[in-house]
């Protein structure tokens, strides 16, 4: 079975707005729901767990029977971090499901992942294990210390920004949150760089500029741009 594990349970406090980020309407549609959508249309995609606010469970439940999500099996309270609520994700189908099960973790309001990156994902994990969608780094990246100067670049062919979906085996990942527990390693929202802290090789699946995560009012309108932008004909794909 192939599980998408979305996490939702951030606040947006960045957003500053009244309500979370993965709950603003779109087009008179929840950020959230353009999500679960996605994984709803892939018919690679059996079934989808939510952990999101305690106190947005019910509403979740209304909107996804509102646009037929009919793959949303589980809601599940979210933690203190996006570590934390992984793992009560992750609690919830390990009593559900088999440690041979396929679990892809998304990000809640990254709305516009395509059909095409969940099924790289997919094959990627398919042929090495995991997959961590990931796209080529196209600025100049320096280190600094301060904040305003630096001597130290990276060559950015070496470089790649990490997206989600991240593709593991339940049981694989679920013995890598408890083992980081042992560890008291405690703030890794990301399961990709979890794997890195525990010595575990990250294979990238595909990723897109598009895949963004809404986190600021700018990423809100970039969000809004891509849903109401065509293909032109003359580009080729």
């Amino acid at each position: 079975m192939n599980v998408a594990l979305l996490t939702a349970a951030g606040s947006g406090t960045r957003m500053h707005q009244d309500i979370p980020k993965q709950f603003i309407h779109v087009d008179n549609k929840p950020v959230i729901i353009y999500t679960l959508e996605a994984f709803q249309a892939h018919p690679s995609i059996d079934a989808i767990v939510v952990v999101t606010l305690e106190s947005w469970s019910a509403v979740l439940w209304a909107y996804a029977k509102q646009f037929n999500i009919t793959k949303l099996k589980w809601v599940v309270p979210g933690g203190q971090t996006g570590q934390e609520s992984i793992k009560k994700g992750l609690d919830l189908l390990k009593s559900e499901l088999s440690d041979e099960d396929v679990v892809m973790i998304h990000d809640g309001n990254r709305p516009l992942v395509s059909s095409e990156i969940i099924s790289d994902s997919l094959a990627t994990f398919s042929r090495y294990g995991s997959a961590v969608a990931a796209i080529p780094c196209t600025e100049v990246v320096f280190e600094t210390d301060d904040g305003l100067s630096s001597m130290v670049s990276t060559p950015r062919e070496r470089l790649r920004r990490t997206q989600t979906p991240h593709t593991y085996r339940l049981g694989e990942l679920y013995a890598a949150h408890e083992e980081a527990l042992r560890r008291g390693i405690t703030n890794t929202a990301a399961s990709c760089m979890l794997m890195k802290e525990l010595g575990r090789m990250t294979y990238f699946s595909k990723g897109s500029e598009e895949n963004l995560k809404i986190t600021t009012l700018d990423d809100l309108k970039i969000f809004k741009a891509l849903l109401h932008m065509g293909q032109d004909s003359w580009i080729k794909r």
